[in-house]
């Protein structure tokens, strides 16, 4: 769902991800963030009502009066989600497989694009709008506790679901989320064959699970999947939209989902060049394009509008864009599994960027900075 060095044109980078998508991806994500207009309450409020809103045209300033979002300082917090929505599963709810965070700290002149395990061992709060009473288990379940719709067993809120899993992730890094948005596998794809593509160098041969070199679904048999499969070699590559979405969500491979999480921010960052080279971001019919192109794969949850957000951080240089990699290992009881948890290293990172002393603690560990 859903920006690195870009003016205004930084509102496309919340738009691709997503990664994951989404995450999310969405990711979070370049669309993202365009789609974000609406409510002005900068609290981040959800959005009320259906979770799948007509598409939103973009805005164009004001040539009098200040421009928009001249009152916004920083610092932001952005939370992107992609998420598994099983649309062909009735009464499906959405898990959030992609969770990245995007910190613009105070003077808005530098960018911090971070992910969480979805199986990171996190403390759900109780919401009571979805009879939830809280505890301790894997980030994935906030969205699906929170999209429960008490008497409606079969119809989960998307949008609902969001509103816990902010709470979820503000609580767990201390940041406040001023704005958010969702963004569902299918929309990942849309959303970059609607870019035409991209371009991202894959920094090791990944194998997918799930499609055949053709693009279609493998078969699913006893213990897996069979039949030929499609193979990313390393080295510089041009990823259309299922592609590009395949590769981010192979979590198989060497580095398990601590190396998917890595794709999913290279391939955000690669959608923003994309957009920034080709000046996309300037052009508010082919933003109304895209957004089209995403329906109701994208869910839009609040927050400032989108022109204020662009507009504000319409002077953060690229190469003030750093993706950061936080490293966690498996934790449970004895044999039993129980999810994944930050090292010191990890979290301590999150001390320092809530302290604004992010760019020292990443000097000094140098290792936690993602390479393109």
């Amino acid at each position: 769902m859903v920006l690195g060095s870009m003016a205004p044109r930084r509102r496309w980078l919340l738009l691709g991800l997503t990664a994951l998508a989404v995450v999310a991806l969405i990711t979070a994500g370049t669309v993202v963030i365009t789609r974000l207009t609406g409510d002005n309450k900068p609290g981040g409020a959800p959005v009320s009502g259906s979770p799948t809103p007509s598409p939103i045209r973009t805005p164009t300033p004001s040539p009098s009066g200040p421009p928009p979002g001249a009152d916004i300082t920083g610092p932001l917090n952005l939370l992107l989600v992609g998420v598994d929505t099983r649309v062909s599963v009735p009464g499906w709810e959405p898990h959030s497989d992609a969770v990245l965070v995007l910190h613009v700290p105070k003077g808005l002149d530098r960018a911090y694009l971070f992910s969480l395990p979805r199986d990171l061992v996190v403390d759900i709060p109780a919401f009571p709008k979805a009879g939830y009473k809280g505890g301790k288990t894997k980030l994935t379940h906030a969205m699906s506790f929170g999209s429960r719709v008490p008497g409606k067993p079969k119809q989960p809120s998307t949008a609902q679901g969001y509103e816990l899993l902010r709470s979820t992730v503000s609580g767990y890094t201390g940041l406040r989320i001023d704005a958010g948005a969702v963004l569902t596998f299918n929309g990942f794809d849309r959303l970059v064959n609607a870019l035409g593509g991209v371009d991202i160098y894959v920094d090791q041969r990944v194998e997918s699970l799930h499609r055949r070199p053709d693009g279609k679904y493998r078969k699913s048999a006893p213990g897996g999947y069979k039949g030929p499969q499609q193979v990313y070699e390393k080295g510089e590559r041009h990823l259309n939209g299922w592609q590009a979405l395949d590769y981010a969500r192979q979590r198989y491979i060497t580095g398990g989902d601590y190396a998917r999480q890595r794709h999913q921010q290279q391939l955000i960052k690669a959608m923003t060049r994309k957009i920034l080279d080709e000046g996309l971001a300037r052009q508010p019919e082919r933003v109304d394009q895209v957004v089209s192109a995403l329906g109701d794969t994208l869910v839009y949850v609040g927050g400032r509008r989108i022109v204020d957000i662009a507009y504000a951080l319409s002077g953060l240089p690229e190469n003030r864009f750093t993706l950061v990699g936080l490293p966690g290992s498996g934790v449970g009881k004895g044999s039993a599994y129980r999810g994944e948890q930050l090292t010191t290293e990890g979290r301590k990172f999150l001390t320092e960027l809530r302290a604004g002393r992010a760019d020292a603690y990443l000097a000094a560990h140098p290792k936690l900075v993602v390479k393109n």
